[in-house]
């Protein structure tokens, strides 16, 4: 394995911290009152993405003494609305939402605000006109993108057919294929003849692959936007007889991908770092608590809000001799 490092700048859109030293220490941590519920509504539970983001949240909250309460939305944004209902209802002290729509989420983090409920956006931005957001965290995906189409070429050899599985309705892997399309543009001898949509799910992936496969036998390789499409175009291209003459790249670097990178069935992965993620994003809701409870005459400076950047160390997974 080889590992070339880079920085996946984690972007943060807060209302606190800018010069305030070391976070306040959390008055529920003290035993004084009851602690804060945050209610977590995530894109779904079966990605081990997520399982890594969830085990990161509940590190964080340990560390605050905060009660998480973290439902799967199971990719359905109709699921994910009802859970920013029942979280108002139970009036949480906070939310945080991985998007399974960046489009229509925007109506329930409204719903949020209008109750006065402070909302956090982790993995997956809303990107609705609607709804404002205290802090959103998330790798650089449009670096990502870059990265991948960098690893094609390098697996290409600068020439070759490829296809790409997306999932529109998402920010982060409308961000990958975004950063991906415009690394191309370098590599003119590549070229993308299929662009299909799985949802992010490996069952369908599968089924989209075996299509693109019917339709393109002259094809080189294949860009999923997370393990999961990767993985289920593997399933695929296993299935046709075509390891090795079909390169495929994909995106989180989960073990079972790493596992197939060893074997030499995947080519490479880009990483991400969920647990790292998930537990800052507890570190950002906590320091918003923390900005809440400073007098505003002391915080007039910070009042129009603050652009942070926090990078995070990635880098990729290749197999070795690939």
């Amino acid at each position: 394995m080889k590992k070339a490092v880079w920085s996946i700048v984690v972007l943060l859109v807060l209302l606190c911290t800018a010069g305030c030293g070391k976070r306040a220490s959390a008055p529920e941590a003290k035993g004084v009152g009851k602690p804060k519920v945050i209610g977590v509504s995530l894109l779904n539970l079966q990605h081990e993405f997520y399982q890594d983001l969830r085990e990161g949240m509940l590190k964080g909250a340990k560390k605050y003494g905060y009660e998480l309460k973290i439902l799967s939305a199971d990719f359905d944004p109709a699921i994910q609305a009802n859970h920013v209902r029942d979280f108002i209802v139970q009036k949480v002290d906070a939310m945080i939402i991985c998007p399974c729509d960046s489009k229509t989420v925007g109506t329930s983090i409204e719903q949020a605000n209008e109750k006065g409920i402070p909302v956090f956006t982790s993995d997956i931005r809303n990107d609705s006109p609607q709804g404002k957001v205290i802090a959103h965290l998330a790798s650089d995906n449009y670096q990502g993108g870059v990265l991948a189409a960098e690893l094609m070429n390098e697996a290409l050899n600068g020439k070759g057919n490829v296809a790409l599985i997306t999932h529109p309705g998402v920010e982060s892997c409308t961000e990958r294929i975004r950063g991906f399309k415009d690394k191309l543009k370098e590599y003119p001898g590549i070229n993308i003849l299929e662009e299909l949509s799985a949802e992010g799910q490996r069952d369908k992936a599968l089924y989209v692959a075996r299509d693109i496969l019917t339709k393109q036998p002259e094809l080189h390789g294949i860009f999923g936007i997370n393990d999961d499409s990767a993985l289920g175009a593997l399933a695929a291209v296993e299935a046709a007889g075509k390891i090795g003459r079909i390169k495929i790249v994909g995106y989180d670097a989960t073990q079972e991908a790493r596992r197939r990178i060893q074997e030499r069935k995947l080519y490479a992965d880009v990483i991400q770092y969920p647990k790292a993620m998930g537990e800052r994003t507890l570190d950002v809701v906590h320091d918003y608590f923390a900005f809440q409870a400073i007098p505003r005459r002391h915080i007039e400076q910070f009042l129009q809000g603050e652009q942070l950047n926090i990078p995070i160390k990635g880098g990729v997974w290749k197999g070795t001799g690939t």
